[in-house]
């Protein structure tokens, strides 16, 4: 039965319920450097205590036998400028590959993007746009001669959220050091705090680490326009989970250990796969699970993530994950102390 507390936390279903105010200056505009000093706020959920760190200090809360979930997903340049025939200038942002030359891609402004329309971006690559997805992507099918992705790397850009004005002077900064697999539009921002280093201590310490694959697209940040928190639809992302990962969550689910996903993406991910025992079976396909309170995790035994944007779908699987509530007290605690917010900002770990 549930208690009070419990219960309000079940009628939280409207999107206002997870706004908050950020002050403007605390959006970070540049990575942190080196990537493992960026701050670090941990919240135990038994104690309900909080305490302030710097990343590398992680280790300290973590034990042998823990399991690190990460996604090695690794971001295309995948925004690009295409032009009309009659000069009109418009971005393009690969989202989801169909095929070989077939993405659905988002077109700003839309109205310059019929079906029929032809767009130049270089002397290599040229793109038509050939129909229209239910949530209003494009889909387009490329022309070129060559390797795409070697022509993307030449002629795309690192797609930046919109907050984000300053130039990033090192593509590989919007990368983990772990990215394997490209295909994302946007990086697994948990991730960027780890270096190879820190890693290898971590591991050094007992610790496992397993990697899954989610291709962060446009589910993880398309804005929730609906009140109702039930009406809003995610827009789907590839995933994929291997042998290996899965039996290293497996045993440590069999013998009690704990799994932390690193970033929102692992536990989508995990999320998705686990049975309701919280067992992974190696799988892949494609992934629309929106995580909200209330909802009972059934692999995720700790969190590693970093602060979101008020009303988002991330905002909503943390609250999820440590009670509204909680949540939003901790994310005022973390205005007060000047943390720095969003996907160059610091990281919180919720055990």
């Amino acid at each position: 039965m549930c208690n009070i507390n419990e219960e309000k936390e079940q009628t939280k279903l409207l999107k206002s319920d997870y706004n908050y105010e950020l002050p403007e200056e605390l959006i970070a505009q540049t990575p942190a450097q080196p990537r493992d000093s960026s701050r670090l706020l941990v919240y135990d959920r038994k104690t309900g205590k909080s305490e302030h760190r710097i990343f590398r200090d992680i280790k300290e809360y973590l034990r042998a036998g823990d399991v690190l979930v990460v996604n090695n997903t690794k971001v295309l340049p995948a925004r690009m400028y295409g032009y009309t025939k009659n000069g009109g200038k418009v971005e393009v942002l690969l989202l989801k590959r169909r095929d070989l030359a077939e993405w659905e891609v988002l077109v700003r402004p839309g109205k310059k993007a019929r079906i029929g329309t032809e767009l130049v971006v270089s002397e290599e690559l040229s793109l038509t746009v050939i129909g229209v997805t239910e949530t209003g992507e494009r889909i387009v099918r490329f022309c070129f001669d060559g390797v795409f992705e070697d022509i993307l790397s030449r002629v795309g850009s690192m797609p930046l959220p919109p907050y984000i004005h300053e130039k990033l002077k090192d593509r590989n900064r919007y990368q983990t050091v772990y990215c394997k697999t490209d295909g994302s539009a946007a990086a697994p921002t948990a991730g960027l705090h780890f270096t190879n280093e820190l890693l290898a201590e971590i591991r050094a310490m007992g610790v496992q680490v397993a990697e899954v694959l989610l291709h962060v697209g446009l589910g993880t940040f398309r804005p929730v326009k609906e009140e109702d928190l039930t009406h809003h639809v995610m827009h789907s992302e590839y995933y994929c989970v291997g042998e290996e990962a899965a039996e290293i969550v497996n045993a440590a689910k069999r013998e009690g250990r704990r799994v932390i996903a690193v970033g929102t993406t692992s536990v989508r991910t995990l999320e998705t796969v686990a049975d309701e025992n919280g067992f992974l079976h190696p799988c892949s396909g494609d992934t629309s699970i929106f995580i909200y309170p209330p909802y009972k995790f059934k692999c995720v035994d700790a969190l590693l993530t970093n602060f979101h944007l008020p009303e988002s779908t991330l905002i909503m699987l943390v609250s999820a994950f440590m009670g509204r509530e909680a949540c939003l007290a901790l994310y005022r605690e973390a205005v007060r102390e000047k943390y720095r917010f969003f996907s160059f900002g610091d990281a919180m770990m919720i055990v």
